[in-house]
């Protein structure tokens, strides 16, 4: 009996007796908060966090504590010359205590290895989660998760475009991770996270999953609506039909989608991808078409040692799931809505103007939108102040909301901060390429020819006449040869980009 009651004692000892403790508490926190997240439907990122990860690592700690307490008890017994005690434990079934402590090892055992294995199965399923992903890196990752949130893959998850299918690049991903939470935990990360991401799984192995290439379609309409800057707010709406181009499987496939039906490859000069000197096209034959800027040609050797991208959809839909919207787009969007009432006089150009202020912190933002926008009415229009106080209320709210949803002061980052690719309105976009300047040897020239992409459909402004439709766009502001010699972006960016004074002045003196 003696014998029995010191291999039992082993355990009754300082170390075990915390480890049993952690190893109960830990399995009843894990069983609670999983309850919890399955009754209520609540997902938490740091509710995640402990229940997948701290919790089942303290019950894990805490069983390992069991073991080595006992370990040490036994082995400072066996110290004493009077102990007879051998090296290992002795096993005997026949032993009804022992047969009972064994049987229970052997439950407890499978209890906690299941209660374990389903607590990393859902912390594997945490991982790929878009509240682990946006939420846990607060507030690095606050302004890409509220893009991707407004955006139009917001029930797409993080990992199905940034991860993919397969083992290697779960790993990759994961690894990567390990950098980012290190980065996080001891706030060595960038105050704006740079993009483009390097080394970014290509899009044709993510994207394509979905997209297909073999089921795209000729063209699509497209309305862009815009209200101009004036005290009438005066709409304009022009409708294009986009030339997307028809499947690479078909005889003469062309359009917009023809750059990733052919192997195109470039060489950008900046990380952003916005100086771009070299292209090559490969054709059917195999053979290359080489462009080169007229305006900033490479030698040889530098093309030779360069590195070339093959370009793929990433390369124009830079943003698909973490869009910014200038000030003027929203506040277009919202009046196409009737989220704000567009009989506010100078609606449209008081709100972009207040968006556009550099505020240090977001609530100087809100509180300075929230101030302003009634006090412009007040002293301007008493009258219209008055009789629509409701109105002028709702504008300053919805104003607030395109602030929140563009502007992240913490972070230094604004709607113009990563620019985007598709179109040419606010950033260069095709222009990179398709500004008549990159030739081949022989003269051969990349297009600037706006319907190469699009055909105008309607457009309805004040210098077009009604019922008329335009061959080519016309703009509001009769700007000459300008309109083909300068890029949109070289005015329409003012809004927000770091564009020099005379950028601005012309980017005014075209809406006023």
């Amino acid at each position: 009996m003696a014998t029995i009651r010191k291999t039992a004692g082993y355990a009754w000892n300082l170390i075990s007796l915390i480890g049993f403790v952690m190893a109960l508490t830990a399995t009843g926190l894990i069983i609670a908060f999983s309850a919890f997240e399955m009754i209520t439907g609540i997902e938490h990122p740091y509710l995640g966090l402990m229940t997948y990860f701290l919790f089942p690592g303290m019950l894990i700690f805490g069983l390992l504590l069991v073991p080595v307490g006992a370990w040490r008890v036994r082995n400072q017994q066996r110290q004493s010359p009077q102990a007879d005690i051998p090296p290992f434990p002795r096993l005997d079934l026949n032993d009804p205590h022992k047969r009972h402590l064994f049987i229970f090892f052997i439950i407890a055992t499978a209890l906690f290895v299941v209660i374990v294995a389903v607590a990393s199965i859902q912390g594997f399923e945490f991982t790929e989660s878009t509240s682990f992903c946006g939420e846990l890196c607060h507030p690095v990752m606050t302004p890409e998760h509220t893009a991707w949130q407004n955006s139009p893959h917001a029930k797409v998850k993080c990992v199905e475009c940034h991860v993919g299918p397969g083992a290697a690049w779960y790993v990759k991903a994961k690894i990567s991770g390990m950098k980012q939470l290190y980065a996080v935990l001891f706030h060595t990360y960038p105050e704006t996270i740079e993009t483009p991401i390097e080394n970014l799984r290509p899009a044709r192995e993510t994207c394509e999953h979905c997209h297909w290439p073999e089921k795209f379609y000729q063209g699509r309409e497209k309305a862009f609506y815009h209200y101009a800057p004036n005290e009438a707010n005066t709409p304009r709406q022009i409708d294009l039909l986009i030339h997307i181009g028809e499947s690479p499987k078909s005889v003469s496939h062309n359009g917009i989608h023809w750059h990733i039906s052919q192997d195109v490859y470039y060489i950008a000069k900046d990380p952003k991808r916005f100086d771009i000197p070299y292209i090559a096209v490969k054709g059917k034959d195999g053979k290359f078409t080489e462009y080169m800027s007229t305006e900033e040609s490479l030698t040889k050797d530098e093309i030779a040692k360069a590195k070339k991208r093959l370009m793929d959809c990433t390369d124009c839909h830079n943003r698909p799931a973490h869009i910014y919207h200038s000030p003027g787009e929203e506040m277009d969007m919202n009046f196409v809505s009737g989220h704000i009432d567009q009989s506010l006089p100078y609606l449209k150009k008081v709100g972009v103007e207040l968006l556009n202020r550099n505020y240090k912190t977001k609530e100087e933002g809100l509180a300075t939108i929230a101030t302003e926008l009634p006090a412009y009415y007040a002293k301007n229009y008493p009258k219209i102040a008055q009789d629509k106080a409701a109105a002028i209320n709702q504008a300053v709210e919805h104003v607030k909301d395109i602030y929140e949803r563009n502007f992240f002061p913490a972070m230094k980052v604004k709607w113009s901060t990563y620019p985007n690719h598709i179109g040419h309105f606010y950033s260069p976009g095709c222009f990179r390429c398709h500004d008549g300047k990159h030739k081949t040897a022989e003269g051969r020239v990349i297009s600037k020819d706006c319907n190469l992409c699009h055909s105008v459909l309607r457009q309805v402004q004040e210098n077009v006449p009604a019922g008329t439709t335009p061959k080519n766009f016309v703009h509001p502001v009769d700007i000459g040869d300008d309109l083909y010699k300068t890029n949109c972006s070289d005015c329409h960016s003012a809004g927000g980009h770091d564009v020099p004074g005379e950028g601005k002045q012309q980017a005014k003196e075209a809406h006023h």
